[in-house]
């Protein structure tokens, strides 16, 4: 339906950005892969996914069309919903995402918020076959972040927008900042503190 939006880069979060395409401003959720990749763009082209539910039109947003691929196969499992897909990305990259089912590790899969042993096993199942040609042609590569003053407050937003509670995203996030001395960047804080929530 919206195969792409090109436009200015009205508001960025780790968890979604607000493009301006010809005056009108798109709502896009996207994963901190995505976040990392144009958080220092002013303009950019967001590849979109339109997920249609009954209360809402939600757009999904990706800096790579590797990455959209990847979500799109993600959302393909029973039992995988956008949201899900999301947080998937958001925690490991595409290529440690690819490189996890094909190896077909589900303990790595099930550190995932939200994915358990059955789930892990259905996107091995229904995927390693499918990537496993993908994984040597695709590759993202991370940009260094930019240390912000807001930077514990943007990583709480992030952390509870991805369905972690606020406590738990505080403990998380506090222990995360402690344990580097205020140098790790936004996108590292988000991953790390997910792996401890």
């Amino acid at each position: 339906m919206i195969s792409f939006l090109k436009g200015r880069l009205v508001q960025k979060d780790p968890t979604h950005v607000v493009i301006d395409v010809n005056g009108v401003g798109y709502h896009v959720n996207i994963s901190l892969q995505t976040f990392s990749g144009i958080k220092d763009q002013e303009n950019a082209m967001i590849y979109t996914h339109l997920a249609i539910r009954e209360d809402a039109h939600v757009l999904y947003g990706f800096s790579t069309e590797a990455e959209k691929r990847l979500f799109q196969q993600l959302i393909s499992v029973n039992g995988v919903g956008p949201g899900t897909a999301i947080v998937m990305l958001s925690y490991l990259s595409s290529d440690e995402l690819k490189a996890a089912i094909v190896q077909e590790d589900a303990t790595t899969l099930q550190r995932i918020k939200g994915i358990g042993g059955k789930t892990a096993l259905r996107v091995i199942i229904e995927l390693k076959d499918k990537l496993r040609k993908d994984l040597a042609d695709d590759s993202t590569s991370t940009i260094p972040g930019i240390k912000h003053n807001t930077l514990r407050s943007e990583a709480l937003s992030a952390l509870i927008t991805l369905g972690i509670t606020k406590s738990a995203a505080e403990k998380s996030v506090d222990a995360v900042l402690k344990k580097s001395g205020n140098t790790v960047t936004l996108e590292d804080l988000v991953k790390q503190a997910l792996k401890n929530a």
